[in-house]
């Protein structure tokens, strides 16, 4: 996958800006603030529905201004070129894919693939559950059709199940949406623990080359009950009385979750934070890996300030490893990495400035 053009207006403080990157790396330099971080958020915020850095309403449109667009053209493998357009305003949204409307911006975000490494990815190791969850789905909405319906339908049964909740019905009112959660919510943990079951040998691998001081790696599948003792079904059975009290659904896929350990340390919370970087950048990699075997080629890799977050070494091997796949980065710094040129692939090197981009000779 081939970004071939990126268009901004009214995001942060770019009024109109465009980049247009070519394959291997794309090194995007400039002062602090100038917005070279912004120009991947952009790409992240079409390929996820958000920003890395937090959602639309977080701060992305331009200061005075009632919305934001993205634009970006790409190729996919085989030649096939696509095209997806977004305006939001942190409230409202319309999105076109090929020139066709899109329902939502799941749709959109199946679309175009982007895997992103920025100096918050150590929560992905170090953090809460939801991160997991969306790095596992990406996965899913990329290579196995039947996820995004099955997910939409989970997602709906799961709102309209809360909102009765808030109610304080009779238990009896929540059998409906309890078969409906369970029937979408099996399909949903049984693609989920296939895609980490697929995961886990590549992102051992990795590890092995990346950390080899922590021994072998394991990957534990939480699917958000405990499905060891007993169904979904079961399960929500069990907890209708505690989410009566509380008012929204506490079992279920929703809360699914994966743990991550190794052979030589007693749990993730052993990591120092530098460990939880090079396991963050080794998901990363494993991830893009899974999708190649899938689909026959990379996400598009972006990697936000990689020379502050990784060592020389690593900053060479990631780099590297990236390149010899044939993977288009997207690398931003105040200045060139060294690593940069132990990589011996063509770099295409562009500078932005007071809101501007300037590709460089």
């Amino acid at each position: 996958m081939q970004l071939e053009r990126l268009s901004l207006a009214r995001f942060r403080g770019f009024d109109a800006v465009e980049l247009r990157p070519a394959p291997g790396i794309n090194l995007i330099t400039g002062g602090n603030g100038a917005g070279k971080t912004t120009l991947l958020e952009a790409v992240h915020l079409l390929a996820n529905g958000r920003s890395f850095r937090g959602r639309v309403r977080d701060g992305l449109v331009r200061q005075g201004e009632p919305d934001l667009e993205v634009f970006a053209e790409w190729r996919e493998h085989g030649g096939r070129k696509r095209r997806a357009g977004l305006r939001h305003s942190g409230r409202d949204w319309e999105a076109r894919l090929d020139s066709e409307p899109v329902a939502s911006l799941a749709e959109l975000c199946a679309a175009l693939a982007v895997l992103s490494f920025e100096p918050g990815s150590h929560d992905l190791i170090a953090g809460g559950s939801e991160q997991r969850r969306q790095f596992l789905d990406w996965a899913l909405f990329h290579v196995e059709p039947d996820f995004l319906p099955v997910w939409r339908r989970y997602a709906r049964a799961l709102k309209q199940r809360n909102a009765l909740l808030k109610t304080r019905p009779r238990a009896g009112l929540l059998l409906p949406w309890d078969r409906e959660l369970v029937e979408a919510g099996e399909p949903v943990t049984r693609m989920r623990a296939m895609s980490l079951c697929q995961l886990e040998p590549l992102l051992a691998q990795i590890a092995s080359l990346y950390l080899p001081e922590l021994g072998a790696l394991r990957l534990e599948f939480l699917p958000g009950w405990r499905r060891d003792e007993q169904s979904l079904g079961d399960a929500l059975a069990q907890s209708q009385e505690r989410d009566l009290l509380l008012g929204h659904s506490g079992t279920g896929p929703h809360r699914a979750d994966w743990r991550i350990g190794f052979e030589r340390i007693p749990g993730r919370n052993a990591l120092s934070r530098g460990q939880e970087k090079l396991v963050a950048i080794a998901c990363v990699l494993a991830q893009g890996r899974a999708y190649a075997n899938a689909l026959g080629e990379w996400p598009i890799i972006a990697l936000d300030d990689l020379a502050s977050e990784l060592d020389l070494a690593h900053q060479q091997r990631v780099l590297i490893d990236l390149a010899a796949n044939g993977a288009q980065i997207l690398l931003t710094g105040t200045e060139e990495p060294a690593a940069v040129a132990a990589t011996g692939v063509p770099v295409s090197r562009f500078h932005v400035e007071q809101g501007k981009v300037r590709a460089l000779l």
